[in-house]
């Protein structure tokens, strides 16, 4: 069900935003939403409790976000809780966020490495991705995992490019463990 409610209203929203050539700086406006709201995890308890009437939660929701986001972005949020889905927030605004990246070609890198890489070296990862895929741009994620000992494992999606020495080496070991010495 959860699916479904993500999909229905962050569909909307999507289309809302193509229609009236927003995709820009709703997309922007969402991203601050998420973090806004992640940061604020008792707003949300706030928002899901019982105890409290409807009225009371949207008279909050406009009081700390009217003025600060747009009326649709106000207006999906009164949506949700009338219709008692307000838990569902964050993974509409994700879907939104998705369908927003797919249609404007945006990809998101996840790269981890063994050291911290420069910035000049971030900048050229990024190039080399830009040049071997269909994307125009990327949200680039940089990790360190020193047990990598060196080369890097970058994540697209579902893809995984893993050239680190970590995984050079336990190949190594499978192939020498299923060497038969006679």
């Amino acid at each position: 069900m959860a699916k479904l409610i993500e999909k229905v209203y962050g569909e909307a929203l999507f289309e809302l935003a193509v229609e009236e050539k927003r995709t820009g700086s709703l997309m922007e406006e969402v991203q601050i939403l998420k973090q806004v709201l992640a940061e604020n995890s008792e707003l949300a308890k706030l928002m899901q409790h019982p105890g409290i009437p409807e009225s009371e939660k949207e008279e909050v929701l406009e009081n700390v976000w009217g003025g600060r986001v747009s009326k649709e972005i106000t207006g999906l949020m009164l949506l949700l809780l009338k219709k008692e889905h307000y838990g569902q927030l964050p993974l509409v605004l994700d879907y939104f966020l998705a369908k927003v990246r797919e249609k404007e070609r945006i990809g998101t890198a996840y790269v981890t490495t063994a050291v911290p890489l420069s910035a000049s070296l971030r900048d050229k990862v990024e190039k080399r991705l830009l040049e071997t895929t269909d994307y125009r741009s990327f949200e680039m994620h940089f990790d360190v995992d020193e047990s990598l000992i060196g080369g890097m494992i970058i994540r697209i999606g579902d893809r995984v490019l893993d050239s680190s020495i970590r995984t050079k080496l336990e190949n190594l070991s499978r192939q020498l463990y299923q060497i038969k010495l006679q």
